[in-house]
């Protein structure tokens, strides 16, 4: 996950902004527990984010960007995957009479629209911190109303001088990814749809100052 913004200040509290934001997958991913069939992988999704805007930070602890002019790029550098139309590139096209792939999937996909970031910080108790950060993304062109969400929440406690832990989530939801769904409840992979992802992480870890 890597982003990089550059700044002028307009007026008041607000300034211009550019934002780059990339991020992507080290490793594979398989549909578990089936452990052969590969879901994503590096750069399968990688997604990449241009965005011209402004920004208000009144206080350290918050920050708000609105771009209204976004270039979302999705990439899919995996052939069998594109093929599918995973991530939302478009899939391959095949014969129906032989079923002999007649053009390849799309490995990329551009969308142009608005995009929004709230971060917030603060020390909620004594050695307890609090972080969160709200991405959406409108697409101008096909389904406006359809907003792609990524919603982080990372919650830093300090036990002792030793012992710390921390509690992490994340909510994503994006429209154009197809999620298998097995509607009957027999086991079988029998038709797809967008759906809301969650992802809770609790960890406990040794600490020490040099």
């Amino acid at each position: 996950y890597l982003t990089s913004k550059y700044g002028e200040k307009s007026s008041g509290k607000w300034c211009y902004a550019a934002l780059l934001n990339f991020k992507t997958q080290l490793a594979p991913g398989y549909n578990y527990p089936d452990d052969s069939t590969k879901i994503s992988d590096l750069l399968a999704p990688g997604y990449v984010i241009v965005a011209l805007g402004l920004e208000n930070k009144p206080e350290k602890e918050f920050g708000l960007y609105v771009a209204p002019l976004t270039l979302k790029l999705s990439l899919v550098n995996d052939q069998t995957l594109a093929d599918a139309g995973a991530f939302g590139v478009e899939k391959a096209i095949y014969d129906k009479t032989s079923g002999t792939k007649i053009s390849d999937g799309k490995k990329t996909r551009a969308e142009l629209g608005c995009y929004v970031r709230v971060f917030y910080a603060r020390d909620v108790m004594e050695n307890i911190t609090l972080k969160t950060k709200l991405d959406l993304f409108s697409n101008y062109v096909d389904e406006p109303e359809n907003i792609d969400v990524s919603w982080e929440v990372l919650l830093n406690m300090k036990v002792n001088k030793y012992i710390s832990a921390s509690i992490s989530t994340q909510l994503v939801y994006d429209n154009d990814i197809q999620i298998g769904i097995d509607s009957t409840g027999d086991g079988v992979i029998d038709s797809s749809g967008p759906r809301t992802q969650f992802k809770e992480v609790i960890a406990v870890g040794l600490s020490y100052k040099l």
